[in-house]
């Protein structure tokens, strides 16, 4: 197994660090230390010199558990230096805690980072860390931006100074109408397209985008995943360059609600022309809808910089080998680095990813997750 070290940031800024290596064991943490982020570091590898900072915080998808997972892959098998930050309730600092929705500790690490990778939903967060992403953007730096990013933020008091980041901001006059996600990646949140846990989805490559670097080693299908394919308004924006568009897939099998993919399964074959749960009759296939696409964009006063947003890439999605082979492929593009022809993508470890879906605040509170679980989390190839 090749040397891999893990940094912990500690409640009250203290920065510890043990190494896991044939002669050093990975040292757990004492009883009192509060590990609030985690870092994967490998020592080998093309990204060894880049530092990707994962920020999680979504109720329904997973990210927590779908990001350290990407993460691990790009320290492991490529050499990136991965910090993944988490959504906690100051109170219970060290305790993973989606549904809290105004605080992700440790996001000062994107003053120093070459790449973000961001994983969140409908978040209000406080002045001092809402400026780490101005700060970070506003350098025009990249940014890859995964499924409810597209509505990562979500201010309720409509005087707050960070609104124009909203989902829902309205102001025609403004380059910041319809808020972070159409300024910076192309689209906010829209609607779900397909028949949310019961229709999936498979990529195919979108026209004219079979030679970029972005679909080195896939193939149409080869993308797939249980999540449903979400809306966008065509045409996008100017900048945009669709990359993979989503197919609507109807479940051959039963509704399977004790099954992580609802009873879906990457066999399904019969391609969807209607969706059953919507109150409009419309086919989801016609026309496709781009689930992965690039974007160049500048904030007002800023430099302009590159996005990557995929609407596919649950913790469920990331099972999916050809999910996690975008993502990557998307990490060394936007890093100006040369994609790999077949990048090396393995899972690390054993695997179990949730099902997605809402959980109230008793669920968390008993699961009692701590981003402990995942400094832990050193398994062999």
């Amino acid at each position: 197994m090749k040397a891999i070290v893990f940094t912990f940031i500690f409640a009250l800024s203290a920065l510890w660090g043990c190494t896991s290596s044939p002669e050093t064991q990975t040292e757990e943490p004492s009883e009192t230390a509060l590990v609030e982020s985690v870092t994967y570091q490998d020592h080998e590898g093309p990204g060894k010199d880049k530092h990707i900072v994962f920020v999680t915080g979504d109720e329904e998808y997973r990210s927590e558990e779908a990001l350290t997972q990407l993460a691990q892959i790009l320290a492991r098998r490529h050499g990136f230096h991965c910090t993944v930050l988490f959504a906690q309730d100051p109170e219970h600092k060290g305790i993973i805690d989606p549904n809290y929705t105004d605080n992700i500790p440790g996001l000062e690490a994107l003053e120093k980072a070459d790449l973000m990778v961001l994983f969140t939903r409908f978040r209000a967060l406080p002045d001092d860390q809402m400026a780490h992403f101005q700060n970070y953007l506003i350098n025009g730096k990249p940014l890859i931006a995964i499924r409810t990013a597209t509505h990562a933020f979500q201010f309720r008091d409509s005087t707050n100074k960070w609104n124009h980041w909203s989902n829902s901001f309205k102001d025609e006059s403004s380059p910041w109408n319809g808020g972070f996600g159409r300024l910076v990646l192309g689209e906010k949140w829209y609607n779900h397209h397909g028949h949310h846990k019961h229709q999936s989805t498979r990529g195919l490559i979108a026209p004219g985008a079979g030679d970029h670097p972005l679909v080195s080693g896939l193939e149409d299908g080869d993308i797939w995943g249980p999540t449903d394919v979400y809306g966008v308004r065509l045409p996008m924006p100017e900048g945009v360059t669709p990359i993979i568009l989503g197919q609507v897939i109807n479940r051959e099998g039963d509704f399977d609600e004790n099954d992580p993919f609802f009873g879906l399964q990457p066999t399904d074959h019969e391609v969807a022309t209607t969706n059953p749960g919507s109150r409009r009759s419309y086919d989801p296939n016609d026309p496709l809808m781009p689930i992965a696409w690039t974007k160049s964009y500048q904030l007002p006063d800023g430099q302009t910089g590159r996005s990557f947003t995929s609407t596919i890439g649950s913790s469920t999605d990331m099972a999916n080998e050809g999910v996690r082979r975008l993502m990557v492929n998307a990490v060394y593009h936007l890093l100006d680095m040369e994609v790999p022809a077949q990048a090396d993508v393995d899972l690390i470890g054993d695997y179990h990813p949730s099902p997605y879906g809402f959980k109230d605040d008793e669920y968390w509170e008993q699961k009692n997750l701590k981003v402990a679980d995942y400094v832990l989390n050193d398994h062999d190839d």
